[in-house]
């Protein structure tokens, strides 16, 4: 066993849900007390747990029988424990300071924050308050500045393919356009592996803001070409000409306002350019949902095994991330705040429009 002056760990998972999260809990888990002889406390829902000391010890888990099992047997919530703090009404404390009791009432060495842009923002403004901190990169939207590639985004890829790919069917045997909605709203990492996957003819990105027109032009061609049928894989994010040129406060605002979400409008917009019958289809939490594919598995187990020995070299404050294939340590610095947008030179990207889908601009 090696030494280490790291026994006591905190481990908790946050924001939405993603499968390969107990496969990384349970490779830090054995990895960290295999080689290392740690101990492990869960913390349960997230950062809600951590301010509030709601604590379980991780050797009450069945953690042999975890690497496929989906969702996190953590529970998770959606608190930021440093947006717009207010004190507890029981015991008048900050959230932050409900933190350092937590930590110190377990005794806790260090903690291990699962999660996505949100969770690892927190993460590093934790790092920068004093606390032993490492983020690992968890979210289906593969968005994670810092890292090639996040836990969760492959296992999505094959859900929400399926998902067109049965929709395809309804498609053809109508003669209908079927707009799929596909989870995403900063990004398309995830519309556009899926829409390529399933072979859509267009695929509705918010890095790139479309033009119905465009769209229009472009199914009525093929169906001039004899295609009776049209697949449409919409990000929830994507983006008209209009929106695209909206900030930040404008565009949350005149999304507020919209009574269905943006494949609706989508369908319609295609359904008024065209005269082609279309339909909508959302597959929302069904891509995030379920047990992780083997790829994911086998890539949140690396992930969780580093992590184990980040600990035991105190490389806080940073991510466990993948750069070109390796395992790296990103500062969380450098991660907070941002997301990781699909650029105009990526290769995915270009290999799409090379097979002629259409992106609407």
């Amino acid at each position: 066993m090696k030494a280490t002056s790291i026994k006591t760990v905190g481990i908790l998972t946050s924001g939405g849900d993603a499968p390969g999260l107990n496969a990384a809990i349970r490779a830090l888990c054995i990895s960290g007390k295999n080689n290392y002889g740690m101990k492990f406390i869960g913390i349960k829902n997230g950062y809600r747990g951590l301010i509030d000391n709601d604590v379980v010890k991780m050797d009450d888990f069945d953690l042999e029988n975890m690497i496929s099992l989906g969702g996190t047997i953590l529970g998770t919530s959606r608190v930021k424990p440093f947006k717009n703090p207010v004190p507890d009404p029981k015991t008048g404390l900050l959230p932050v300071d409900g933190i350092r009791e937590t930590f110190k009432k377990n005794k806790l060495d260090a903690l291990v924050c699962l999660g996505g842009n949100g969770t690892n923002t927190t993460a590093s403004l934790l790092s920068e308050a004093g606390f032993n901190v490492i983020g690992m990169p968890k979210t289906i939207d593969n968005d994670i500045v810092g890292t090639d590639e996040t836990f969760g985004f492959h296992s999505a890829i094959d859900v929400a393919t399926a998902g067109i790919e049965a929709i395809r069917t309804t498609a053809k045997s109508h003669g209908r356009c079927m707009v799929v909605e596909i989870m995403g709203h900063k990004v398309g990492w995830l519309g556009l592996y899926a829409g390529v996957a399933g072979h859509a003819d267009v695929i509705l990105l918010p890095e790139i803001p479309y033009d119905v027109k465009k769209i229009g032009k472009f199914l009525k061609a093929k169906k001039a070409k004899g295609q009776n049928y049209f697949i449409v894989a919409c990000s929830e994010g994507a983006l008209d000409l209009a929106e695209g040129k909206l900030g930040k406060k404008e565009l949350k605002k005149a999304r507020e306002a919209m009574t269905q979400s943006v494949a609706f409008r989508v369908a319609k917009e295609i359904e008024a350019e065209t005269g082609i019958e279309t339909r909508t289809s959302v597959l929302g939490y069904l891509q995030r949902g379920g047990n992780p594919s083997p790829y994911d598995m086998l890539l949140a187990t690396q992930l969780g095994n580093a992590a184990a020995d980040f600990l035991a070299n105190k490389e806080f404050g940073n991510l466990v991330a993948v750069k070109d294939g390796e395992i790296v340590a990103t500062p969380l610095s450098q991660v907070a705040g941002k997301v990781k947008a699909i650029p105009e030179d990526d290769s995915m990207l270009k290999t799409a429009r090379d097979l002629g889908i259409c992106f609407g601009d």
